[in-house]
């Protein structure tokens, strides 16, 4: 495609996302949320900007594009503005149970402005942080041993394995030991939800797949020229991607 089509096609997806911001949420009501921050590089400029993304499950099983955020970091002024812009466009219920990483900037801003709404950890980064404070040989079985944390058939059974961990390891390695209790009330959310949706509600991976694709795409075309191009990209996959999700088991 010329130069001149591909600027064409851009100021069209820019309009396109901003009639989305604006968009009415009165009617909406998320079950769910997934949320991350993902960074992305600027070619034509140092900007590295950090798109605060929310997905969500509405009450029949669909999962769609809540917000895509142009944000400096992960901190909680920037998810308190995403959060309230969502409330200003006329989100009037927030979500059972949110779901991410560690980030504190994220969970002091939902505490404030959706305080009924419950925390859950994500699985796959909290496994990532722990085994990043042990040595390689042994890994493997400190990975086995947390997944039994999560695939549990019942919570009890999960705090069970915990417990395990812990007394086998703290002594040795205390600081894998404290990232793994120090997240602990909301590690084990998801068991109070419908056992369909554990698989769904325990990791941040409707987020992580679809920017995988995003990434690679972004990566194929050596990053966008300015920081907004780079935000109607992103809005412009996502919104293509979500096309193709799946909605969640036992939405009936």
């Amino acid at each position: 495609m010329s130069a001149t089509n591909i600027s064409r096609l851009t100021k069209i997806w820019e309009k396109k996302y901003e009639g989305w911001q604006d968009r009415d949420l009165s009617i909406k009501e998320y079950i769910y949320f997934w949320v991350d921050g993902i960074y992305f590089n600027v070619r034509l400029s140092s900007d590295r900007p950090c798109l605060l993304v929310i997905i969500g499950a509405l009450a029949d099983g669909t999962k769609e594009m809540v917000s895509i955020y142009d944000g400096e970091r992960e901190s909680k002024l920037s998810w308190k503005t995403v959060l309230q812009h969502l409330k200003s466009k006329g989100l009037k219920k927030g979500p059972k149970v949110s779901v991410g990483d560690g980030s504190l900037g994220f969970w002091a801003a939902l505490e404030e402005e959706i305080p009924g709404c419950e925390q859950q950890r994500c699985w796959v980064h909290k496994t990532a942080d722990i085994l990043d404070k042990m040595p390689k040989s042994v890994q493997v079985d400190a990975k086995s041993m947390i997944h039994d944390m999560y695939m549990s058939p019942t919570k009890e059974e999960g705090i069970k394995a915990m417990d395990r961990f812990i007394s086998l390891y703290e002594a040795k390695y205390p600081k894998a030991c404290r990232c793994l209790k120090k997240d602990e009330g909301q590690l084990f959310t998801f068991y109070d939800y419908p056992a369909q949706h554990w698989q769904h509600i325990r990791t941040t991976n409707p987020i992580e797949s679809t920017f995988a694709t995003i990434r690679h795409r972004s990566r194929q075309t050596k990053g966008c020229g300015s920081r907004i191009a780079t935000l109607s990209m992103v809005f412009k996959l996502s919104i293509s991607a979500e096309l193709h999700w799946r909605k969640l088991r036992g939405s009936q």
